[in-house]
């Protein structure tokens, strides 16, 4: 017994955690002036799952604008936690590691003294410049957002990153000394001394300002803030990643937040305490470069600088690769009972919405990918299930809007019906709810024809005709006919105002 228990533990310790593996388990340590984080990846290369995550407040910032330097007591701190992540790397067998420093210690007088000191704990730290940095975040918001075209700003404790992103491309990058470590003693200075802080920095770099382009919010302080809205506005999503506000909100939550009880800041989910006391200052930089520059909305990102690294490094190929996409067919492939014909499902339910465009497309065919995440579920609550998947799951590349649709779908498909759970319609139209609910309830067809296999779509097809669907089956394979595929085509067809019928044919 015991050596068949080591059999299958090698067996297991060699598998992919995911069906696409990654050709190397990677790692990031990012060296913030707030935080040093690991995040172990593993995955498909364009959109890697997140194994683990771990943050430590080392503060390696906090006394940068007083003396210049690192406290000891924070350097130590920093360098604990790196000793840590070091030795859960090698736990977990993490093949490549990159460990990244930012503002803190590139400007701290004893930023060489730490870099050194970690070094002899056998890690090499990779100093990034402002521009890197600022490259780097630019890179995660194209690769979570791939059609972003506009203002990156991602702000941490040291600094503040600003990049114009266009075309999948970086192409201006600054970085200024407005981390949220020294805010304070900047607006210590007047009521308006921030304000003019910023003015003559952007004006010295040279930033050329272009009106009416999206901002798009990268940074812990500033996702800690769009919860916050989430918060007051009762949006019923729980994802931060591409949350919008409008460029006005920022001056509003400028004074809110001045006037909230920090108790209830710590209240927040996913407001961690850190976050509390730097949230007035950062809220207030906001407001202050979105009206400068003169932004038009405010747009969340969830990637930044450790996954725009991850990015930055893949060949193009993999690049133009839909995140969205990717994510759904290697959570399909997880769950799905019999893998590999999402494609197919939605190959053959597309003829029934030839008025779909490409974002709708795109989002149908997530759903087919999708199609049997289900199925493990007690059967009463496959619905809820779906709609959890939707909604909660870690995608990128999707909008509010597009994860309604999606949740829709998926609630029709896995037997909830056509009406949209709650909430939903306060996030999407009704045209948009009706179209991902009729997308379920064909595919709910599909797979109860083909019995969640590829074979029987393969010898049949859907036709659009007039007033009535078709369902074409060769003369062979009519027995795959049965009431139970009669009453979901006759529920789609009711659901699509039209009629129905069978039609067979010779092969």
């Amino acid at each position: 017994m015991n050596s068949m228990l080591s059999r299958v533990r090698a067996v297991a310790e060699s598998m992919a955690t995911s069906p696409e593996p990654a050709h190397a388990r990677t790692a990031i340590i990012d060296i913030g002036s707030n935080s040093v984080r690991l995040v172990v990846y593993d995955g498909p290369r364009r959109i890697p799952f997140i194994l683990f995550n771990e943050k430590v407040m080392a503060g390696l910032g906090a006394s940068l604008a007083k003396t210049g330097a690192i406290e000891p007591e924070a350097m130590d701190r920093g360098l604990r936690a790196v000793g840590r992540f070091a030795h859960l790397c090698r736990a977990m067998k993490v093949t490549e590691i990159r460990c990244v420093a930012t503002a803190a210690v590139r400007d701290a007088t004893n930023g060489g003294e730490f870099i050194a000191r970690a070094k002899e704990m056998g890690l090499t730290v990779e100093l990034l410049t402002g521009a890197q940095e600022a490259i780097g975040a630019a890179m995660g918001v194209l690769s979570g957002i791939p059609g972003a075209d506009g203002i990156v700003g991602d702000l941490g404790g040291g600094s503040l990153e600003l990049a114009r992103v266009r075309n999948g491309a970086v192409e201006q990058t600054i970085s200024l000394p407005l981390g949220v470590l020294r805010l304070p003693q900047i607006r210590a200075k007047g009521p308006r001394a921030l304000e003019r802080t910023v003015a003559k920095m952007l004006e010295k770099a040279g930033w050329a300002v272009e009106p009416d382009l999206p901002f798009y919010l990268v940074g812990g302080s500033w996702r800690a803030l769009a919860r916050f809205d989430m918060q007051l506005t009762s949006f019923p999503l729980p994802v931060v990643h591409q949350y919008e506000m409008s460029a006005a909100r920022a001056e509003q939550l400028t004074r809110i937040v001045s006037h909230v009880d920090r108790t209830r800041l710590k209240q927040i989910p996913a407001m961690t305490g850190s976050r509390v006391p730097t949230l007035p200052d950062a809220t207030a930089l906001l407001s202050i470069v979105v009206r400068q520059l003169k932004s038009s909305r405010m747009i969340v990102s969830a990637y930044g600088l450790r996954e725009g690294l991850l990015y930055e490094a893949l060949p193009e190929d993999i690049r133009a690769h839909d995140p969205l996409l990717v994510a759904a067919e290697a959570e399909g492939e997880a769950q799905a009972r019999f893998r590999g014909h999402g494609d197919r499902i939605d190959r053959w339910i597309a003829p029934l919405f030839p008025d779909d465009d490409a974002v709708a497309r795109r989002i149908r065919r997530a759903a087919c990918l999708l199609a049997d995440v289900s199925w493990r579920a007690n059967p009463d609550f496959r619905a809820e299930r779906g709609v959890e998947i939707a909604l909660h799951s870690n995608w990128v590349g999707i909008t509010a809007t597009e994860r309604v649709m999606l949740g829709q779908a998926l609630h029709s498909h896995f037997g909830g019906g056509v009406a949209p759970p709650a909430g939903l319609d306060h996030v999407a139209t009704p045209d948009v709810l009706r179209r991902g609910a009729l997308w379920g309830l064909a595919i709910r067809l599909a797979q109860r024809l083909s019995g969640g296999v590829e074979g029987p779509l393969a010898v049949s097809h859907l036709e659009l005709k007039g007033e009535r669907i078709d369902l074409h089956l060769r003369d062979g394979d009519a027995d795959l006919y049965g009431e139970a595929v009669e009453r979901r085509l006759r529920n789609l067809a009711q659901a699509m105002g039209l009629k129905y019928q069978l039609l067979s044919a010779q092969a």
